[in-house]
């Protein structure tokens, strides 16, 4: 029997109070619904179908990349059932259904297949938790054998019922025949006037078949998502989640809870990281990485015995063995530090190569620069890449000296060896070896005498 995944994600999410779709709404930076796509992969599905509704433009093409994946339009929310129903003309009556939600982004493939190893083929299957606090979940009904007949929602059941604690998830498995002909049974006679697709196991019972259940022991991976209090709290559990995995695999992390992972991380040996990290995109650390807190680093490359100082923000870089950044140092995309370079406090790269051994301490910007080794860039020096219009690359050769205050104005080229001395613009190339003076010859006024300031009667 092939597997068949529904997706129910047609619901806009009032209580967002947003213009986005809900499953649209990010956990890590990732819409909801992505995640729960990569779950249900997990589990190899022959199809996989999502029902959409409410912003569907939106959801289709964020999610264009999904190519596995069949799109059915609920055009009316009618409720659950009514859903499920849109996307039975595409199952293959023989498949073994799996019902998921695309506000639900915590939910385990372990879980799911738990839930799918229970069905039998001749009645379906539930996912179950008990909660301390039931509040707006549907209850779970027994007889006096254990045996489940039915589900009742919050809405609809009686005073008795609302103190069962055992609850629905949602999540449910069958074969799609029997789905078809249970949700053929169900009507809107209820208290929200929908097309419950709880009520299938009502059906099923009456029917004759047995309604297995396996119970949910973390009930935050049965956690919807319906408002921005509970996107939060799905946020803060899904980091600590990662964040126990990667300390599981030798992540040192001075405080797991104010760390955060919006992407994939790959890291050696004797890595460790302080409070407030961010990791986005795709970043591979080598051995000894130390990063310092309050740190944010995006789709990098970063090599062995580097350290990040406080409050460095890089993105789209390399950086080669031994090198050092920051504090509050900005690499931005296309830098390339080679081995032992140094970036200090309040630097800003972009574009840029600078050589083996080479510096930039302080309070520079180099844009556009292939800066070679061993050079010395000093405290307000500037490369003048951008004429308005266009980029202009300038060349620093091996073993320049680069003086404070200095502004390099692109296209340059400052030969090995040469020396530009503190506040000079350098407009055309400087030879080997050779100094360049811009500034005006310093004068000394002895006949100068500085304003004062009138005294008030």
């Amino acid at each position: 029997m092939t597997l068949e995944v529904i997706v129910l994600a047609a619901g806009k999410g009032t209580r967002m109070h947003s213009v986005l779709p809900k499953v649209l709404h990010e956990l890590a930076d990732r819409p909801l619904l992505e995640h729960v796509l990569d779950t249900v992969r997990q589990l190899r599905p022959a199809r996989i179908h999502v029902v959409y509704g409410y912003g569907g433009e939106q959801v289709r093409e964020r999610l264009a990349d999904a190519d596995d994946v069949n799109w059915v339009e609920q055009a009316q929310q009618l409720g659950t059932g009514h859903a499920v129903r849109q996307a039975l003309p595409d199952l293959s009556s023989d498949a073994l259904t799996l019902v998921a939600y695309g506000d639900v982004p915590l939910i385990r493939a372990d879980t799911l297949r738990a839930v799918l190893g229970q069905c039998s083929g001749q009645g379906p299957a539930l996912l179950t938790a008990e909660l301390k606090d039931p509040t707006g979940y549907g209850r779970i009904l027994r007889d006096h054998t254990g045996a489940v007949t039915a589900i009742v929602e919050e809405a609809d059941a009686s005073e008795a019922e609302r103190q069962i604690t055992e609850i629905n998830t949602g999540f449910i498995a069958c074969s799609a025949d029997g789905l078809q002909v249970w949700l053929d049974s169900i009507d809107t006679s209820n208290g929200q006037g929908e097309y419950y697709l709880t009520d299938v196991i009502g059906c099923a019972v009456q029917a004759g078949a047995t309604v297995c259940t396996v119970r949910c022991a973390d009930p935050d991976e049965i956690a919807g998502v319906n408002s921005q209090v509970e996107l939060a709290k799905s946020e803060r559990r899904f980091q600590a989640r990662q964040a126990e995995a990667l300390m599981e695999t030798g992540l040192g992390l001075r405080d797991p809870a104010r760390f955060d992972l919006r992407g994939d991380l790959k890291f050696g040996k004797d890595c460790v990281f302080d409070i407030n990290v961010v990791i986005a995109g795709e970043v591979t650390l080598g051995d000894q990485v130390s990063v310092g807190p309050n740190c944010q680093i995006i789709d990098s490359e970063i090599g062995n015995g580097v350290e990040i100082r406080a409050n460095s923000v890089i993105e789209g870089v390399r950086i080669a063995d031994h090198c050092s950044v920051g504090p509050f140092a900005r690499l931005r995309p296309g830098t390339v530090l080679d081995s032992g370079a140094r970036v200090g406090n309040f630097v800003e790269t972009k574009n840029t190569t600078l050589g083996e051994d080479s510096k930039a301490n302080h309070l520079a910007y180099v844009g556009d620069a292939t800066v070679g080794h061993r050079v010395n860039i000093g405290a307000g020096v500037i490369t003048c890449n951008y004429d308005g219009a266009n980029k202009h690359p300038t060349v620093i050769g091996d073993d320049a000296f680069i003086g404070s205050n200095s502004a390099l104005v692109a296209p340059v080229t400052v030969g090995k060896g040469a020396t530009v001395g503190a506040g000079s613009a350098v407009t055309r190339d400087v030879p080997e070896g050779q100094l360049a003076l811009t500034r005006a010859e310093q004068q000394v006024r002895t006949d100068w005498q500085r304003p004062k300031k009138e005294k008030k009667n």
